[in-house]
């Protein structure tokens, strides 16, 4: 399915020589990444995509530039503090950049703030779900809001005024606020305050059946409660975004667990990297707050209310029972079963003895086969041992319980917990604890890598006498609620090479070893960046032989400096190159000389598209690779990541038939340009829709 691409030969006809590589062969890294949000953005404003699912994608893309502004912003902030001044590889100094990204962000948040008020918003109110402003109430909605206020608002509220007594408040990151200035009639002073809107209530407060305001204006409109005896002169809303990144030094530190700990209570008082404001926001008002949070100018961010789209999800949850209810089904997308890649009768280790499954979640249920091979394990009396890593699970792991009652059950019980998972050390924390009070072996992976790899290893004493091991390699998280989002692959699999080279994993994951020799695996940071390039380069040679060649991957981000110049000379060698990108693409497709065979292309829509994929070889039997690494420096450097080899027919046809349908013309995608912008093809197909509809996996896989 996949269109054929003209390679330019030399006059002989041969395969034309290597080029130099030019010094402007990256796009950059911080507009990449805006571009993608920009493309999730599209999503929102697209009247194709059911409306309220426009509303949720306008909640990603705030959650998404908050997570930018906290990581990336604040990541280049901080090479200027510390002096770091190097160019990116765009060739852009920090300064340069943080100008350039600046003016970028806040085009997108002003496109963003539109998208709501003048597309989603009105489409909202003619079906009958609106979100008003204090002044749009009826008096009835007025009087059960001032009961609210009462009751469950004004106890958590606490007011906090500036004066010589009390310096200006400490502000945390994200955290909605209002700036009041108030007025004692008595004696004529004026007095500047905040108060913070609760994030524990609901970011928008029903008014009346589907009728719903923002938190913040029913604080408002109640000041007088809260000052009492005062003059009330302005009140405006403002948020501010701080560094939220974490800076641990695991060479000087001995308890990494207690050091995390103290860093992430630091983190709450990182340095501003954003101040965002209503636009109505008084002259004063905004003097006070850029000269007490210290931030610059390109720093400001002046929109129309209600900031912090973000709380839309409540919105947007409103879904498809709610929505029949009111005979307004169409506007979420259709619910759907996942398919059962396991029967609910099957003996999981007796099916693995037969043959490998490969699952492609969330078409195949995460809780029929992950979830219940894990607990399969930890309810066998013939399992012995169960290792397993985690990175991100839920708040109530299914998965975490069954490591619990295996170790109660008198088996041993590894887990590796990656305790650095971004904005998810306090859950990783408190899961690492629980863990180990059980009696399980908690282990925090190895000095200096973040231990990413999504691996599960069950040892099993069989009737015969021989141990046997079983395996889960997949490319996605242990989490049975972002299994039903995020589009995975999962390899479970008895195969003695696959369980021998995670078996030597586990060791250097728990042990003191330096084992880097696998046969079915590709690791980083030791092999996987060799075993990617020699396979770029074996490519090349079969081109340059006259032999199919063809490279073929699914990524979420494409970064990494010499996986991409190899990507450029298999270009330049004729092999013509396929990328499936998410997210992130530093690479310039489409340039003469350069990169003429290379096309890339993203897919995203219901689900996010989150596998990692590998495919090397145009001839009949071409490689396949599925794994928990992007292609990027931190991934195949500072990371313990995991690609094991797919060998199973079906499973490699199904993975073949997958690239085709997303690199196919008909399939609705963005393509990425030479000078770095992406353009939608809208195509009639929708890849992910067309998977749910032909749930065709157990067929495949029962051949």
């Amino acid at each position: 399915m996949s269109a054929e691409i003209t390679i330019e030969t030399s006059p002989d006809g041969g395969v034309p020589e290597e080029q130099p590589l030019p010094a402007d062969r990256f796009l950059n890294r911080e507009e990449s990444w805006l571009q993608f949000n920009e493309r999730v953005l599209e999503l929102a404003e697209d009247p194709r995509t059911p409306l309220l699912e426009r509303v949720r994608f306008l909640a990603i893309f705030a959650s998404n530039l908050d997570e930018f502004f906290r990581v990336r912003v604040a990541g280049l902030k901080r090479r200027m503090a510390t002096g770091l001044l190097v160019r990116t590889k765009s060739g852009l100094k920090p300064r340069e950049e943080l100008a350039r990204i600046a003016g970028i962000a806040d085009g997108l948040a002003r496109r963003h703030d539109a998208a709501f008020h003048k597309l989603v918003g009105p489409e909202l109110a003619a079906h009958g779900i609106e979100i008003v402003r204090w002044d749009d109430l009826a008096r009835e909605e007025r009087t059960a809001l001032r009961k609210l206020f009462r009751e469950r608002i004004r106890p958590v509220l606490t007011p906090l005024a500036v004066d010589p007594a009390h310096p200006f408040p400490y502000i945390s990151g994200l955290s909605l606020n209002l700036a009041v200035t108030v007025r004692n009639p008595a004696n004529g002073n004026t007095v500047f305050a905040r108060v913070k809107v609760p994030d524990q209530l609901p970011r928008f407060v029903n008014a009346s059946r589907d009728r719903f305001v923002p938190l913040e204006d029913v604080i408002a409109a109640h000041l007088g409660q809260l000052f009492k005896g005062m003059e009330i002169l302005q009140h405006h809303v403002f948020r501010v975004t701080r560094n939220e990144d974490l800076d641990v030094d695991e060479d000087v530190t001995e308890n990494l667990m207690q050091a995390l700990e103290r860093e992430l209570l630091r983190r709450r008082f990182g340095p501003p990297v954003r101040l965002e404001v209503e636009d109505s926001i008084s002259a004063e008002t905004l003097e006070l707050l850029v000269e007490e949070l210290g931030v610059a100018e390109h720093e400001i961010y002046r929109l129309p209310g209600p900031l912090d789209l973000s709380g839309l999800h409540a919105i947007a949850d409103l879904g498809p029972a709610q929505m029949a209810q009111n005979n307004r089904g169409e506007l979420s997308y259709r619910s759907f079963v996942p398919a059962e890649a396991l029967h609910f009768e099957d003996d999981v280790f007796a099916l693995l003895r037969e043959r490998d499954i490969l699952l492609h979640h969330p078409y195949d249920s995460f809780s029929t086969s992950v979830q219940r091979f894990i607990e399969q394990a930890a309810a066998d009396p013939h399992v012995l041992a169960i290792k397993q890593t985690l990175y991100r699970t839920s708040g109530d792991s299914p998965i975490v319980d069954a490591l619990i009652d295996a170790a109660e059950a008198g088996k041993q019980v590894v887990v590796v917990v990656e305790i650095k998972a971004r904005f998810d050390e306090h859950a990783n924390i408190s899961w690492a604890r629980k863990l180990e009070r059980a009696g399980c072996h908690v282990v925090y992976g190895v000095l200096g890598l973040k231990t990413h790899c999504k691996l599960a290893l069950v040892v099993r004493q069989e009737p015969s006498g021989e141990l046997r091991r079983y395996c889960h390699i997949g490319t996605g998280n242990y989490n049975p609620k972002t299994a039903r989002m995020y589009e995975d692959f999962g390899l479970l699999t008895a195969d003695p090479l696959v369980g021998e080279d995670v078996t030597d994993l586990f060791i250097h994951l728990t042990g003191y070893s330096n084992h880097s020799t696998y046969r079915r695996l590709l690791v980083a940071p030791h092999s996987m960046r060799q075993g990617l390039l020699a396979r770029i380069d074996r490519e090349i040679a079969h081109r340059k032989a006259g032999r199919p060649a063809r490279i073929r991957i699914k990524t979420n981000s494409l970064v990494d400096e010499p996986v991409i110049d190899a990507l450029y000379r298999a270009s330049q060698a004729g092999v013509p190159v396929d990328l499936l990108v998410r997210g992130i693409c530093t690479l310039r497709p489409g340039v003469p000389g350069l990169s003429e065979t290379i096309r890339v292309r993203s897919v995203l829509g219901r689900f996010l598209e989150h596998s990692r994929v590998f495919e090397f070889g145009g001839g009949r039997r071409p490689e396949y690779w599925i794994g928990s690494a992007d292609l990027m420096r931190r991934n195949l450097e500072r990371r313990v990541e995991a690609l094991v080899k797919v060998t199973a027919a079906p499973h490699r046809s199904y993975i073949a038939d997958l690239l085709d349908r997303a690199f196919s013309e008909g399939t609705d995608t963005w393509w990425l340009t030479s000078d770095g912008s992406w353009e939608r093809h809208r195509g009639e197909l929708d890849l992910q829709h067309q998977l749910i509809a032909t749930r065709r996996w157990r067929t495949v896989d029962d051949k």
